[in-house]
C-alpha cells in the first residue's frame, strides 16, 4: 500500500491556470463562470482542469453555495472626498466586475450602530482606523476581510494589501536634504490609520538620525484650506528656519501654497514642498508638488483580487501582499 508521501499531490488551481497559460485568475474565472473570459480562454481552462482531474477545493466550494456574489467596500466618512478614495473604489469595483462580483459601499456615517452588516460575501476595508466602531463591527463580523494598509486594531483581517510608506517618505526627506534642505517640516494628518502613523513616526526616525528637530504641524485629514493654511502659518511663525515642508493629507500641498506665498517665500528656491499623496492638484499646481504615487486604482483592485482569491480557496487566510509605489520629483522641490 502506498504511504501519504507517495499519494500524488491534487491538483491545484495554480497548476490549471499553468496548463492553460493564464493567470490563477482567470482559470478561476473560467471555472466558475463568471467575469469577462473569452469563450476560447473558458474551453481552454476546462480543458485543461479535465486533463490534470481538477476539483474545486471543497471549503470554496462549500463557500460558494450560499454565496450572495456581492462584496462591500468600506471607507471612512472624512475620507470619501479625497480624491485617491475614489481612484481606489473604481480599482474595486474594476476588479469584481471581472469576478462577476457586485459591489455595495458602506461608511461610517451611514451605517447606525445596531443597524445589521449588508449581506455579503466579504468586505474590502480602505486604510481603516482602530476604534472606529463601525470598523470594530466590520471585523468582528465572521466574514472574508481584506484591509488596504495594515489594520492596527486587535482583529486580524483575512488579507493584507499593503506599501512601505516608511521606505518612501524616508526616500523623500533624502531627496529633499540633497536638495539642499536642512529643517524640514511636516503637516500631519491626526487619524491614526497604519499610514497616517507611519508617516509621522518615520519623519521623527529620520529627523533623530540627522539630529534635527522635529518640526510638526497637525490638521484633521479633511481639514478645509483654511485650516491647513492657519496651521502652517502657525508653523512658519513659530519655527522660520523652515525650508521644506512635507504634508501627508490627500490635497494639502495645493492647498497651502497661498499661505507659502503670504509669508513671502517661494516654493522651489527657499522652501521645498511635498506630498505624500499624488493627485491632479499636485500636478497642476504652480509649481507642480513633488509627490508620492500611491497607484490607488491598482491598490483597489489588487485588494479586490485578494478577497475573491479568499472566497474561493485560492489564496489562504492570513495573505499579505505589498503593492510598490513611487515618488514623482517635480520643480516644487528642485532649488
Amino acid at each position: 500500500m502506498p504511504s501519504a508521501e507517495d499519494t500524488p499531490a491534487a491538483p491545484t488551481i495554480a497548476d490549471v491556470a499553468r496548463a492553460a497559460s493564464v493567470s490563477k485568475t482567470t482559470a478561476s474565472d473560467a471555472l466558475r463562470g463568471h467575469g469577462r473570459v473569452s469563450g476560447a480562454t473558458r474551453e481552454a481552462v476546462l480543458a485543461a482542469a479535465r486533463q490534470l482531474g481538477y476539483a474545486p477545493n471543497r471549503n470554496a466550494r462549500s463557500l460558494r453555495t450560499s454565496v450572495t456574489e456581492t462584496i462591500a467596500l468600506h471607507i471612512p466618512e472624512f475620507l470619501t472626498s479625497a480624491e485617491y478614495y475614489m481612484g481606489f473604489v473604481f480599482g474595486v469595483a474594476e476588479q469584481a466586475a471581472r469576478a462577476g462580483l457586485n459591489v455595495t459601499l458602506i461608511s461610517s456615517g451611514h451605517l447606525p450602530q445596531h443597524s445589521a452588516i449588508p449581506q455579503v460575501d466579504g468586505l474590502v476595508l480602505c486604510d481603516p482606523v482602530a476604534g472606529d466602531p463601525v470598523v470594530d463591527r466590520l471585523m468582528n463580523a465572521n466574514l472574508p476581510v481584506v484591509t488596504a494598509e495594515r489594520y492596527v486594531g486587535e482583529a486580524q483581517p483575512t488579507g493584507v494589501i499593503w506599501s512601505d510608506h516608511a521606505q518612501l517618505t524616508t526616500q523623500l526627506l533624502d531627496h529633499l536634504r540633497d536638495a539642499g534642505a536642512r529643517r524640514p517640516a511636516f503637516l500631519a494628518s491626526d487619524t491614526t490609520s497604519d499610514w497616517a502613523t507611519t508617516l509621522l513616526d518615520t519623519h521623527a526616525q529620520w529627523c533623530a538620525a540627522h539630529d534635527l528637530p522635529v518640526l510638526v504641524g497637525k490638521a484633521p485629514f479633511s481639514a478645509s484650506p483654511d485650516v491647513l493654511q492657519r496651521t502652517v502659518r502657525d508653523m512658519l511663525a513659530r519655527s522660520p528656519e523652515i525650508d521644506a515642508l512635507i504634508c501627508g493629507a490627500d490635497g494639502a500641498a495645493a492647498a497651502v501654497l497661498p499661505e507659502i506665498r503670504a509669508a513671502g517665500r517661494t516654493v522651489g528656491q527657499d522652501i521645498l514642498l511635498a506630498s505624500c499623496v499624488d493627485s491632479s492638484a499636485m500636478r497642476m499646481a504652480e509649481p507642480p508638488i513633488t509627490s508620492i504615487d500611491l497607484r490607488p486604482r491598482v491598490m483597489g483592485a489588487e485588494c479586490a483580487r485578494l478577497l475573491c482569491e479568499i472566497l474561493t480557496g485560492d489564496a489562504e487566510p492570513g495573505t499579505t501582499r505589498t503593492l510598490s509605489i513611487e515618488m514623482n520629483i517635480r520643480d516644487s522641490t528642485r532649488w
